[in-house]
């Protein structure tokens, strides 16, 4: 009985300074609340053992209560393996595909605004990394004894659209050192245009990943919520600049299956207090309540198991998957994630994207076929493959009533050297712009120099009287150049209409459609007037 007792209190010793360390979820639905438990079961078995051995190595005692501990874990494992299994899309193919509601009803060009290029996030977290860096290179005095999270989280704040990310302590000795008066500021980078300031606190923020014993953040967190299983963190700040810590806690079926969330805490990092909230009852101001990851594990669920489990091993009818990357797009003062939808046995194209709102996990699906992001990326790059230069993960953006993708070409520094637009429908489709010359003037340099055949209902008409014309070639088409007598430019490909334009003459009247005006205004349709 005393060996059992002693055996009981050394493995309750040990488990207390393992949980201090790893602090598991005391939660029947948390795997590693399992675990924890088998290891405790084991360490109890072998110190056990070791007091039950006699001077030549056998178990001479307790040996009913090491077979009942043995048992127990065989069971724990059988058990968590079994429920699982049960719990699985294998049965509840349904319950998977119905995590997240999307909505395929919704167009493109009806449903996401045109692009404003003033509100652009145009700065991706690796150029806004090397932004916060330098701004922190630049204070010598604060380098020492902190560094740069990188967490860099993409909100908007007061309609601005920036990346955050709170300083960290540089290492134990320089936690101590600065405890007393905690992290004294953030880093925020404007992603439109890349201006990175360090905001410094009146109090500092003390609740830190990089605190320690009880001023660490996890550590405060699992001590205030014993039972909560956390999600993935972010760091943001309200509409007066204040930081918070925004951690979602998450549920599941079976044993870590199915996972969603269930509830968000916002902690202040500066006196520690937390509220828990529902997830309909998040501040407004909160940008991120799901993780890129959940959204996208969602949405491969809802494409893999919305005919059912045998149809995505098998027959795979109508079966589709996220591609590979996503990036953020912001509308209405929420963020947004986006990412291509593709069909399992696809190759390079994608057969339309998802819009979701990390903060309500509304989701749109629109029906745009079209090219891989990546295969996008390619064919940017490829334009100027002798510079060796990188290219983003392309934004998505309404550009004249056509969903386009936007990419930067970065040199080997990380400087944003080129911009890059490629049309979604078709990547051969690419025109690249010094980014010097600014990212409107890249547009129109794009809208000038690609053809797009469109529907009549997104065009424009007018009536002109020709003042001049002459004929050329542009990329092996013939084309027309006109000029009307308030001396603005045309262009019309011969395609469009055979009949009038090798026969058109100065003097003329005539009726014109098209996409939009500019400097060289595309014409899509032509008639006499």
């Amino acid at each position: 009985m005393k060996k059992n007792l002693y055996s009981l209190l050394i493995t309750g010793v040990i488990g207390l300074i393992i949980y201090y360390f790893t602090l598991p979820a005391l939660n029947l639905q948390s795997l590693t609340f399992w675990t924890f438990l088998i290891i405790l079961l084991s360490i109890f078995e072998v110190i056990l053992a070791c007091f039950s051995i006699d001077i030549r190595g056998r178990v001479v005692s307790s040996k009913k209560v090491l077979t009942g501990v043995g048992i127990s874990i065989f069971i724990i494992i059988i058990g968590v393996i079994s429920l699982n299994v049960i719990c699985s899309p294998l049965f509840h193919a349904k319950e998977y595909a119905n995590r997240i509601t999307i909505d395929e009803t919704k167009e493109f060009t009806k449903n996401v605004k045109p692009v404003d290029f003033n509100s652009l996030p145009l700065l991706d977290k690796d150029s806004s990394t090397k932004l916060g860096d330098r701004v922190m290179g630049q204070m010598p005095e604060l380098v020492s004894q902190f560094y740069v999270s990188n967490l860099y989280t993409q909100i908007n704040y007061n309609d601005q659209i920036i990346r955050i990310t709170p300083l960290e302590y540089n290492g134990i000795f320089k936690y101590f050192a600065n405890r007393k008066n905690g992290v004294k500021g953030y880093i925020t980078v404007n992603s439109v245009t890349g201006e990175s300031e360090l905001i410094k606190l009146e109090e500092g923020m003390k609740y830190m990943d990089s605190a320690f014993f009880g001023k660490d953040l996890m550590r405060h967190l699992r001590f205030s919520y014993p039972t909560k299983i956390f999600g993935e963190k972010s760091f943001e700040i309200d509409d007066e600049g204040k930081p918070y810590w925004i951690i979602p806690t998450m549920k599941y079926k079976g044993i870590g299956l199915k996972r969603e969330v269930a509830s968000v805490i916002i902690l202040d990092p500066v006196t520690g207090n937390s509220k828990e909230y529902q997830v309909e009852d998040v501040p407004t101001w909160v940008d991120h309540v799901y993780a890129a990851d959940l959204i996208i594990e969602q949405v491969d669920d809802w494409g893999q198991y919305k005919n059912g489990f045998i149809n995505s091993i098998f027959g795979q009818k109508n079966v589709v998957q996220t591609t590979e990357g996503y990036n953020y797009m912001t509308m209405d003062n929420d963020v947004y994630l986006y990412t291509g939808i593709t069909s399992v046995s696809s190759d390079e194209s994608n057969i339309g994207f998802i819009l979701t709102n990390m903060r309500t996990k509304e989701t749109n699906f629109y029906a745009v076929p079209g090219a891989k992001e990546y295969s996008a990326m390619e064919s940017a790059k490829g334009q100027v493959q002798q510079m060796n230069y990188e290219a983003s993960f392309p934004l998505l953006i309404n550009l004249n009533n056509r969903a386009t993708y936007l990419l930067s070409l970065k040199d080997a520094a990380g400087l944003v050297k080129m911009y890059a637009f490629v049309d979604v429908e078709d990547y051969q489709k690419v025109v690249i712009t010094d980014s010097s010359k600014g990212i409107e003037k890249a547009a129109e340099n794009y809208l000038e120099n690609t053809f797009f055949e469109q529907s009549e209902e997104n065009q424009l008409e007018k009536t002109i009287t020709v003042a001049k014309i002459t004929q050329g070639n542009r990329a092996g088409e013939s084309y027309y150049y006109i000029e009307d007598e308030e001396n603005k430019k045309y262009r019309a490909a011969l395609k469009i209409s055979e009949e009038i334009l090798p026969f058109l003459e100065t003097g003329e009247t005539i009726k014109i459609k098209y996409n939009r005006e500019s400097n060289l205004t595309e014409i899509t349709a032509i008639e006499y007037n």
